[in-house]
């Protein structure tokens, strides 16, 4: 028989002492409990604090919101019972509608319009609810087809060649689809006439006052409003200074937009079907920007195959190529007008 180790228990020690603070079955429930309702007060407690802040921060800035002519003194024309925000240069020549993209006010196509004028009469209108047009509904593909329609129609401009960016791309071939007889030409411009894809039904879970909150503080934000247009211009862009990113915010500060983007979103963004694209017969182009990192350059070649015709691409431009390379896009605006001018009615034309 061997001696026992008086250490032996050493071991086993601890093992025993950890067990002694087990908390017992019949405890377990009881602390559950407790956390449970802890974390239901913590919950409750931020969700009140969330809502009296959201509160307080729409009351403090509801003085931001202004009627549109306040920011931006027109011309304002009246079109479908709204008052619509264009610009217009140019007094001779073929006429040019030009259509922004999303939340892109009219002044985007200034640079472009400035080399167009020279030989065309040209218009860029704001699409509602972007920009500084009236924000009345509806926000659809429908409608704003009618509205161009009706927008040419109130100058009489006739057969006009109509230049859409990004999202405005759809209305413009939306247009040439309607009126085929009434257009002279169709230009699509980062854009590949889609819809934008998505659950819009998330449109719904966007509830006052969080919503309002959450829009007001992403579009106030300087910051944030600079990252999207960096990405927008792609590369190769110069420093963007802090005037063009006032002025991209500026409209989100029209009374009503809130409202509009969110009917805009529970609706969802429209577009065209590919079909919708080969079935298009008046003469068109498609205009990309080589480094577009919102819309990819791959779409745009789809959109082309499916209308019949070359893709143009813009060296170092991105997204916003009409800002970055308003020249290139102007001459590939320009020789397209003439060729049209010269050729009317052969439908796609080549590059």
């Amino acid at each position: 028989m061997t001696a026992e180790d008086p250490t032996s228990e050493s071991s086993e020690g601890p093992k025993h002492g950890l067990s002694r603070l087990r908390v017992p079955r019949r405890g377990r429930p009881l602390i559950r409990r407790r956390w449970l309702r802890w974390t239901v007060r913590v919950l409750l407690g931020l969700f009140l604090l969330g809502t009296l802040f959201s509160i307080v921060y729409n009351l403090a800035t509801n003085g931001d919101q202004k009627p549109a002519s306040a920011l931006y003194p027109g011309p304002y024309v009246q079109i479908d019972g709204r008052a619509v925000a264009y610009r217009e240069l140019g007094s001779q020549g073929s006429p040019i509608i030009f259509l922004g993209g999303f939340a892109e006010p009219s002044w985007v196509w200034k640079p472009v319009m400035r080399r167009l004028a020279l030989s065309h009469r040209v218009y860029a209108l704001d699409l509602p609810p972007f920009g500084y047009s009236e924000r009345k509904g509806p926000y659809t593909l429908g409608g704003w087809t009618r509205l161009v329609r009706d927008f040419a129609a109130h100058f009489d401009l006739r057969r006009p060649i109509v230049v859409g960016h990004s999202l405005g791309a759809a209305v413009a071939v939306n247009v040439g689809l309607q009126a085929p007889h009434d257009t002279a030409g169709v230009v699509l411009l980062d854009g590949d006439g889609l819809p934008v894809g998505g659950p819009h039904w998330l449109a719904n879970l966007f509830l006052d006052p969080y919503y309002t909150t959450l829009f007001r503080l992403v579009t106030h934000s300087d910051w944030l409003v600079h990252k999207i247009l960096v990405q927008a211009y792609g590369p190769d862009r110069a420093p963007i200074p802090a005037a063009q990113v006032d002025a991209f915010e500026r409209p989100f500060r029209v009374k009503g937009t809130e409202k509009g983007f969110h009917d805009l979103f529970r609706g969802g963004v429209q577009g065209l079907t590919l079909a919708d694209l080969r079935s298009l017969k008046v003469p068109r182009i498609v205009v990309w920007g080589q480094h577009d990192n919102v819309d990819d350059i791959k779409a745009g070649r789809t959109s082309a195959q499916a209308l019949g015709v070359k893709l143009i691409a813009i060296p170092r431009a991105g997204h916003l190529s009409m800002l970055s390379e308003p020249a290139a896009v102007a001459k590939a605006i320009g020789s397209f007008a003439a060729r049209v001018e010269r050729a009317p009615g052969r439908g796609a034309v080549k590059h």
